[in-house]
């Protein structure tokens, strides 16, 4: 059976995998890592990158934190005992370029070690999920992306991605703006093994999340960052970042997580744009790129 020190252990190589490739395809900036222990047990691995070609701001951090969880943590899970293991790989990556999407990324493993006692069913989960946020939606792109996540999903069940495409698109969802975040991708939480798959299956579907990243972010960078842009499309590019700093802030269960278990809040805050805009009741011109972008920001859409 796995451990949770394998998984800690392989999420760190993709880490690492990831972190190499995203400064090959900036071409200048370097990360800069920060290791750090949490009070409370455990710690991580902060790697940011910043200011480079493409990259303004981005994130690729590993944690490995453990201790004993909070009330308010144990009522939202909804479990009884106290202690915790929780590791994962969470990504986020603002670029400099209007038409280059934002992304998001995250695989992570969470157990209750002493559910592990005999005779007990043990407490433990997968979650995780990649989606993408562009400051204009361009349907081939969209298209690509999710064509590529579902290949990712029918590796391992010909179920996920329609369960998972749902589950991202309720979950990344701004209620205050009625709009998504962005065209959505997939997300779950709390995978075990059934009769169909088993942890090491799990595991290697994790690991298979994590390392569809660069294939699929690299292809959508190199189709646009050569690409001339106007002032005006970084003025809504400042705009659309503003939407994504307040679903994170208000809705986001990562950061409500990291916060209440006294995280690190620099490696929690890191999805924050370094620049974002709130024009008051911004109305784009009829017929604008701009409409088209927020028409398309809408649960349910069929990409594949």
């Amino acid at each position: 059976m796995i451990t949770k020190e394998q998984i800690a252990a392989d999420y760190q190589i993709i880490q690492n995998e990831i972190c190499a490739a995203l400064e090959f395809t900036d071409g200048k900036a370097r990360f800069e890592e920060e290791k750090w222990e949490r009070e409370g047990g455990g710690g991580g691995r902060t790697r940011i990158i910043q200011n480079g070609n493409i990259f303004e701001k981005g994130g690729v951090n590993f944690s490995a934190v453990d201790g004993q969880l909070p009330e308010v943590i144990k009522k939202s899970l909804k479990v009884d005992s106290d202690d915790f293991f929780a590791t994962g790989v969470s990504i986020v990556i603002h670029p400099n370029h209007p038409l280059v999407p934002i992304i998001h990324m995250n695989i992570r493993y969470f157990e209750m070690p002493s559910s592990f006692a005999a005779g007990k069913e043990p407490i433990r989960w997968f979650g995780g999920g990649i989606d993408l946020t562009p400051h204009y939606v361009v349907e081939d792109d969209a298209k690509f992306f999710h064509s590529s996540l579902k290949a990712v999903c029918d590796r391992f069940n010909t179920t996920f991605y329609d369960r998972f495409k749902k589950w991202a698109d309720d979950y990344f969802f701004i209620k205050h703006r009625d709009e998504t975040r962005g065209v959505g991708g997939i997300f779950y939480d709390r995978l075990t093994a059934t009769d169909n798959l088993s942890w090491d299956d799990l595991f290697a579907f994790s690991k298979a999340v994590g390392r569809s990243f660069i294939p699929i972010y690299t292809e959508l960078v190199n189709r646009h960052k050569q690409e001339t842009f106007t002032a005006d499309q970084q003025q809504w590019q400042y705009q659309r970042r503003s939407r994504y700093a307040e679903f994170n802030l208000v809705y986001d269960a990562g950061t409500k997580f990291g916060l209440e278990t006294n995280g690190r809040i620099e490696s929690i805050l890191m999805s924050l744009p370094p620049t974002a805009k709130w024009l008051y009741n911004y109305q784009p011109k009829p017929g604008s790129e701009e409409e088209k972008t927020l028409s398309l920001l809408k649960k349910g859409i069929n990409w594949v």
